[in-house]
């Protein structure tokens, strides 16, 4: 964490896509994480897409500074606080695209009257709150239920899948739908980071 810049450069050397950019604010998730000032800081020293992912229980109230400080994509939690359609017209207005998160517990189909609007829907496989988590097995049902959906109804969107992502359980996520990973501990606990994420890109050689 003292080295952050160094950490964001070793993604980039070694063909990571998006820096996947967890807010928390020890309200919605028992943990409290990177803010504005971190975000702002991390847009100066890289290109790669950054993909916010606010775990917050009033995204309404930030959503556009976090769009301002750099965000590429926004993703905020349906459980939260505020209102879901507000939020979205606010990522969205602010030059952002938006994207909608629920928890392992909650069912996919409270995104579907959005989903007209959004560029990306993240499925958690774990708990949010803390890295280093179980991927939950029951949460791969819910990808494949609302990758079905999407492809019923002609939608082209993008089907996030965030928490206990290596590669073993990459096969089951993207055999069900699953198109972006997100993935921490296993990435950078690698001896080989790019070998790391080939086989992310790739689970068919695991």
């Amino acid at each position: 964490m003292l080295n952050l810049e160094k950490e964001i450069k070793k993604l980039e050397k070694n063909g990571i896509e998006m820096l996947h950019f967890d807010v928390m604010d020890g309200l919605f998730v028992p943990n409290i994480t990177y803010g504005l000032p971190v975000l702002e800081q991390v847009r100066k020293v890289t290109d790669l897409t950054l993909d916010v992912h606010l775990m917050i229980a009033d995204p309404l109230k930030y959503a556009r500074r976090f769009a301002e400080a750099g965000a590429d994509i926004i993703s905020f939690h349906v459980e939260s606080e505020s209102d879901t359609g507000a939020v979205i017209g606010e990522i969205i207005s602010a030059g952002a695209k938006a994207a909608v998160a629920v928890k392992p517990g909650t069912p996919v189909e409270e995104v579907y009257p959005y989903l007209d609007r959004l560029d990306m829907v993240l499925v958690m496989t774990v708990e949010p709150g803390f890295g280093g988590q179980s991927f939950i097995p029951e949460t791969v049902e819910k990808v494949r239920t609302l990758r079905e959906y999407l492809d019923k109804n002609g939608m082209d969107m993008h089907i996030e899948v965030d928490g206990g992502i290596n590669d073993v359980t990459v096969s089951d996520a993207v055999s069900a739908g699953a198109d972006v990973l997100v993935s921490g501990s296993y990435l950078f606990r690698a001896e080989n980071m790019a070998d790391a994420a080939g086989k992310l890109r790739n689970p068919g050689i695991c």
